[in-house]
């Protein structure tokens, strides 16, 4: 159905061509689930956007043929074939959507590829996608736009769109990065289905290795630009033939083995809670109870999971923990010996020295105006006003080197560094004013599994050298299992289950538990 002949991809770099995708050939049959694979800037998106002719600056060399037509030349129309033969579920729901359009009509023009259909079965269409991809009271989320919907629903739109037309081939690029384990099996058990019913084929994109054992049947690995590997997923998985492949393969978290040692009480939070106020009317509101009266203690040394969906309270718990939630909270905060619940401005400026946050997207959270050198600076400039700049220069370079970067990349600006390098640097800007406690908000999450593997190996290092605790919130439960002494599992901003990390995933007591557990470790049960 489709097929790859001696395909290249290059791209201008400045004054010179640079080749990212080398001489792919590659066949997906009618009916296959495929799956590509391989770390970032293996050249797998591209790989997929260059079937549909969406990478106009490019240079192309080779053939890409659909049935025998040739999607390169420029005799062939590909607006004939875009939408309505092969569709792409892309990886960003939110930027590949239109903010200033609701979900609704969006569908609908993806439908106009189908001429025979006038307003009314449009929209009738539009509600049975809806319905089909598991939305909830379809003809009211029709009316909603992109930031209405939580994560996994704008998912399950670019997911309606891209089956509208009943294509032949769906290529989904990344469909489930950064969703809860729930919805990621939800979303993955659609596209099955689907694809079953219709015998469609499928190239799925992704670098989650669980997902494609348990989904894929042929595998394609991708390093450099180049296809390394190409096997049945059943081979590919017991007896990979590439050292590459069995490094990614060796990538996956395995469980902590270290023995929970209760210490000293770092952190101590009773009866807290946090709340929005929602408007209802022009003069009504009411109360959002993200955290609604929770109590627990972090000791020295440990690393305290929360796991949940989104939505669950994880982040507003831990925004709380380091009083930042935007909206109000109560209850009472200790850290060590002191009561910082109350505490003002100046007292918390002090403390804050001694609780940092990691936050959940680098690229987000650094200044895209300031080296790195500058970003770790303005911490010791704040916190230890007397460091001479000598003092500065060598904190900064040791902290830099002790999260694996060099002294060199200090000049260097946040865009020109990977996902896996920017996780560090916000590590490292964390480490350099030696706090005690760290609240690590998701800080794997959409990492490569090589890249994640690296920053969990950190993790630990740093922990064991610095005596540091951790509060790391995550929605992977392969992640926690490797990292966390004990686990809190939040849903609907309550806690239901609390205690050690093996004890909860062995014999966990609530079925929301079990139903996280299901959807996280059905591969290792496969």
């Amino acid at each position: 159905m489709l097929e790859f002949v001696d395909f290249s991809l290059k791209f201008r770099d400045k004054d010179k061509l640079v080749t990212v995708v080398k001489k792919l050939n590659l066949k997906i049959e009618k009916g296959e689930r495929f799956a590509l694979v391989g770390e970032s800037g293996s050249g797998k998106s591209v790989t997929a956007m260059s079937v549909l002719r969406l990478l106009p600056e490019a240079t192309v060399e080779g053939k890409i043929y659909w049935n025998n037509i040739d999607l390169l030349s420029k005799d062939t129309d590909i607006r004939t074939i875009r939408g309505k033969k092969i569709s792409m579920i892309f990886q960003e729901p939110m930027s590949a959507l239109n903010p200033v359009y609701t979900v609704g009509e969006q569908i609908s023009e993806a439908l106009n590829h189908l001429t025979d259909l006038n307003v009314e079965k449009k929209n009738k269409r539009v509600l049975e996608l809806l319905e089909l991809t598991g939305i909830d009271e379809p003809a009211r989320r029709a009316q909603c736009y992109p930031h209405e919907l939580s994560g996994g629903q704008r998912q399950r739109v670019l997911i309606s769109m891209a089956l509208a037309c009943e294509p032949d081939l769906l290529i989904a690029d990344e469909p489930t990065t950064a969703l809860d384990v729930t919805i990621r099996q939800q979303v993955m058990e659609l596209l099955y289905s689907t694809q079953k019913t219709r015998q469609m084929s499928i190239l799925l994109i992704t670098h989650d290795l669980p997902l494609v054992e348990s989904f894929a049947e042929r595998v394609g690995v991708m390093k450099n630009g180049k296809m390394i590997e190409c096997e049945r997923k059943k081979d590919l998985f017991a007896q990979p033939q590439h050292e590459y492949t069995r490094l990614l393969l060796n990538s996956r978290p395995t469980a902590l083995n270290a023995p929970f040692q209760k210490r000293e009480v770092l952190l101590e939070a009773r009866n807290i809670s946090c709340f929005y106020k929602i408007k209802k009317g022009l003069f009504t509101s009411r109360k959002m109870y993200p955290v609604s009266d929770e109590s627990f203690v972090i000791y020295k040394g440990e690393t305290l999971g929360v796991v949940g969906e989104s939505g669950s309270g994880k982040t507003s718990l831990g925004m709380t923990l380091l009083r930042l939630f935007p909206g109000h909270s109560y209850g009472t905060l200790r850290f060590g010996s002191e009561e910082y619940s109350t505490m003002g401005k100046r007292d918390l400026f002090k403390l804050r020295r001694k609780i940092q946050m990691v936050f959940q997207d680098p690229f987000s959270s650094l200044s895209p105006r300031m080296t790195i050198f500058e970003i770790l600076e303005e911490g010791l400039s704040l916190h230890f006003p007397s460091l001479s700049n000598s003092d500065k220069e060598k904190k900064c370079s040791n902290v830099i080197e002790e999260v694996g970067l060099t002294e060199d990349h200090l000049e260097r600006y946040p865009h020109q560094f990977s996902g896996g390098q920017r996780q560090r640097i916000s590590l490292a800007r964390a480490l350099v004013i030696e706090p005690e406690l760290l609240v690590l908000d998701e800080p794997t999450s959409a990492l490569d599994v090589s890249v994640q593997k690296q920053i969990i190996d950190l993790l630990l290092n740093l922990q064991r050298k610095r005596n540091l605790t951790y509060f790391f919130i995550s929605h992977d439960l392969a992640v926690i299992r490797a990292l966390a002494h004990r686990l809190l599992v939040m849903r609907y901003g309550k806690v239901l289950e609390f205690g050690l990390t093996s004890h909860v995933l062995s014999q966990p007591k609530h079925d929301y538990t079990c139903s996280l557990l299901d959807a996280a470790f059905a591969h290792e049960r496969a």
